[in-house]
């Protein structure tokens, strides 16, 4: 019964199936739709013997694919073994060959210890070494000494070791020499130029320009401001000098650079001028102006001083100096009484006085106003001072010095500028009054020598 139950399902869905192969074809009749059902069953039966001979093959070929993992996972597990075996048996070697090389060196290892310190020490040393620009091939031995230490595999030979005692012993000479030899320098404007550089031991090096400097990279660079005075001065003698020219005075730098490079920014007069600003320049230029005209009267004055001494060693009167014009007076009321001469003689000397005293107001007031304005500066100095603490705080003293040291620039600018002035005041205004003496001197006299006479 259930057998032909199946049948019958089977016949349904075939003939469920038929229709639509059969609408496919466009059968004519129901002999040609048979034709066709019996013809998509054989083919339906084909595709599924393929199907199962497609999935037994492809089944066949994932168990070979399962295999070949299994056989490659067994395979590095094995490895994996003899690897760590191998890394083991390593290690002990390397422990035994350790053991052996210490035991083998014995004392020399203390002595390898000490020359790799050495090594790199030295190899600082020389790199900050003036000497280094002559002998710019130790570096690579000393890196090459230095690794050969650093190394569990290698070690140094007696010749490195004579080589580095001959290189310490070579900075130890060099230290005590003067020694000339040409190389590339970078100027002050940035452009490479062949010279004959003087090394002054392990201090500095100087050439015809003055003094120069190291870099890092052995290149070596013009200072950008040299030393004023004595020491630019004595930096060229040393670069002209030769071997046997004797003794030559040089500004010696002992910290290698230090000391000279506070002495390049210490601010030079023209700098501590410009700190001054606007006030300073103002108070400069009364100077200027304060000293020409003090010196303008010094010469007009000596000049009258020496012709009134002149006019009073002769007997006629001299229009050409105050007490001949004085006297001209005189000798042109000689017949009047008294009283006159003596009004006359006053009204010559004093037609006399602003031309003795001309200038002399002006001088005093510069002594006077360059210290106000000196003050002045001061003050608008510490204002911006104090301002700028206000704005970024008194955490850097470097800060706040260099701004009261350029407020005190102007104070010093005004003493400058007032002490010449009060004693060119001081020493113009003695030969003014030395001259209105003789005048009022020998208006007196004339007056007496008249009164007599006519008394």
């Amino acid at each position: 019964m259930k057998r032909l139950i199946a049948i019958f399902a089977a016949s349904l869905l075939t003939f469920g199936a038929a229709p639509a192969f059969a609408q496919d074809e466009g059968a004519a009749s129901l002999d040609e739709l048979l034709r066709l059902i019996e013809q998509g069953r054989v083919q339906d039966s084909r595709e599924a013997r393929q199907r199962e001979a497609r999935f037994s093959q492809e089944r066949n070929q994932q168990q070979n694919l399962l295999n070949q993992a299994r056989a490659e996972r067994t395979r590095q597990e094995n490895e994996s073994a003899r690897l760590e075996q191998l890394f083991e048996d390593n290690q002990a070697n390397i422990v035994a060959a350790r053991a052996a090389l210490d035991e083998r060196l014995g004392a020399l290892k203390e002595l390898f210890g000490v020359l790799q310190t050495a090594t790199g020490d030295a190899q600082g040393r020389f790199n900050a070494s003036l000497t280094n620009l002559q002998f710019p091939d130790r570096e690579a031995f000393l890196v090459e000494l230095g690794s050969k230490m650093a190394s569990a595999t290698e070690l140094a030979q007696i010749e490195d070791i004579e080589r580095f005692w001959f290189e310490l012993q070579r900075e130890i000479n060099e230290s005590g020499k003067v020694v000339t030899f040409p190389y590339t320098v970078i100027t002050a404007s940035g452009e490479r130029e062949d010279i004959m550089l003087t090394r002054v031991g392990l201090f500095n090096l100087v050439g015809d320009a003055g003094y120069y400097e190291k870099n890092d990279d052995l290149t070596v660079s013009e200072l950008p401001r040299q030393p004023e005075g004595r020491f630019l001065g004595s930096a060229r003698d040393v670069a002209r000098s030769t071997g046997d020219a004797g003794v030559v005075n040089f500004g010696l730098d002992g910290t290698r650079g230090g000391i000279l490079g506070l002495l390049v920014e210490t601010p030079t007069v023209t700098d501590k001028i410009h700190q001054g600003g606007y006030v300073g320049y103002a108070i400069i230029t009364l100077g200027i102006i304060g000293l020409l005209v003090a010196i303008w009267r010094f010469i007009g004055l000596s000049s009258d001083s020496r012709k009134v001494s002149a006019q009073l060693k002769r007997d006629s009167a001299s229009t050409d100096n105050p007490l001949g014009r004085v006297l001209a007076a005189y000798e042109s009321n000689r017949s009047a009484d008294t009283e006159t001469i003596e009004l006359k003689l006053s009204e010559a000397a004093l037609k006399e006085m602003p031309g003795i005293t001309k200038g002399l107001l002006f001088i005093k007031v510069v002594g006077v106003v360059a210290p106000l304005m000196g003050l002045l500066g001061t003050v608008t100095g510490m204002i911006q001072t104090f301002q700028v603490i206000t704005l970024y705080g008194a955490g850097d003293p470097k800060m706040m010095a260099g701004g009261i040291s350029q407020a005190l620039m102007t104070t010093v600018l005004g003493l400058v500028v007032a002490i010449p002035m009060v004693l060119l005041h001081t020493v113009v205004s003695g030969q003014s009054k030395k001259i209105i003496n003789v005048l009022q001197s020998q208006s007196a006299g004339l007056v007496a020598q008249h009164s007599e006479k006519n008394g």
